[in-house]
């Protein structure tokens, strides 16, 4: 009997080493996964489940704003005594307002007023400018009949003419014409109508007291 060596058996050597090359790729395919993973999705941290009630209150919290403090009884009592003040100014304002537009219509009646006094204050003094005038022309007339008048007829009419009449008219007319006159009139006449002309010119002459 011929004895043959063993021939081993190829196929279970070939499936051990597909095997272990195949576990080397996976375990570089998997090394080389792992840092792409991390920087492709960064972790983000996770909210702990007791916050998430908390989330609408701070929505409004956000919404409504800071929280105002309350109010003391002092503070309120000096807004309220603040806002008194201010209205009882604002009226008083509003009432200067309405007396300043009253005062500025006074003013212009008053000057409205002045000025027509004005204009008949200068329409009296024209008037009184006139009777003078005429009342002096009118004295005028009488001094040139009694002065054309021969001495003794007018010192006939002077001895019994009122001193009225016979005091202005002789003071207006001229020394030269008034002499003659006198000299022919009664004596006791001719010392009155003298002394009464002499205080008439006195009285015009002196200055009125205060």
């Amino acid at each position: 009997m011929k004895f043959s060596p063993p021939v081993p058996r190829l196929l279970p050597l070939t499936i051990v080493a597909l095997a272990a090359l195949l576990a080397l790729k996976s375990v570089a395919l998997v090394r080389a996964a792992v840092p792409l993973a991390a920087t492709a999705a960064p972790p983000t941290p996770a909210a702990p489940a007791a916050d998430a009630p908390a989330a609408p209150a701070a929505c409004r919290a956000a919404a409504t704003g800071p929280l105002t403090p309350p109010i003391s009884e002092t503070e309120r009592k000096l807004l309220l005594d603040l806002r008194a003040r201010k209205a009882e100014l604002d009226a008083r304002e509003k009432a200067l307002g309405v007396r300043k537009a009253t005062l500025g219509a006074a003013e212009k009646q008053l000057a409205a007023r002045v000025r027509q006094l004005d204009a008949l204050q200068k329409r009296l003094e024209a008037l009184n400018a006139a009777r003078k005038a005429h009342e002096e022309a009118n004295w005028q007339g009488l001094v040139k009949v009694y002065s054309v008048m021969k001495p003794r007829d007018a010192a006939v009419i002077f001895n019994k003419l009122d001193l009225t009449v016979l005091l202005p008219v002789l003071d207006r007319m001229k020394e030269r014409n008034a002499a003659p006159i006198l000299a022919a009139m009664q004596p006791a006449r001719a010392r009155l109508v003298t002394d009464e002309l002499a205080k008439r010119r006195l009285q015009a002459t002196t200055p009125a007291a205060p």
